[in-house]
């Protein structure tokens, strides 16, 4: 499994891709009325979907194998570790759930009118919990170099 956890920073950029970008093009497709843009909304989220579950996969087994480093002596901020976890979760059932009403009201043909908008704002919502998903990753790696060689050397002294 710590295939897993070392892919988790290979893997975590695809779905900040995907998820960061879905809502500029639900909006562009909203402001442009092109169907072609609506569809590649769909499959953006769609993909980007994928990619969080991949991420939360690879981040718990990430997480699992801090546990690991702190037995062999390493200092692991559990906390925002924690807090990182929260919001990745958080994150990902969200989108999960905007997938599922996005494609619910596709296939009831019922996506048009307000419903478009109302779309468009809970991507946006979406988009802020990725940046926040992200400022807590970022910190575990930059602030206490969590997942990187540095504290991997910690273990050794």
């Amino acid at each position: 499994m710590e295939f897993l956890a070392e892919n988790h920073p290979r893997v975590i950029h695809f779905a900040i891709a995907f998820l960061f970008a879905y809502p500029f093009v639900e909006l562009l497709a909203l402001l442009l009325k092109k169907d072609y843009l609506e569809k590649a909304a769909h499959l953006i989220l769609l993909f980007g979907v994928l990619a969080a579950t991949a991420a939360v996969i690879t981040g718990n087994q990430a997480a699992d194998a801090a546990s690991i480093l702190e037995e062999k002596g390493a200092i692991i901020p559990f906390g925002s570790i924690n807090e990182h976890e929260e919001y990745a979760t958080i994150t990902l059932v969200y989108f999960t759930a905007l997938l599922l009403l996005r494609t619910f009201l596709v296939l009831k043909h019922k996506y048009k009118g307000y419903l478009k908008y109302i779309i468009v704002v809970l991507a946006f919502i979406g988009a802020y919990l990725v940046f926040e998903t992200g400022d807590h990753g970022g910190r575990l790696v930059y602030k206490f170099g969590v997942g990187t060689e540095l504290k991997k050397m910690e273990i050794e002294e």
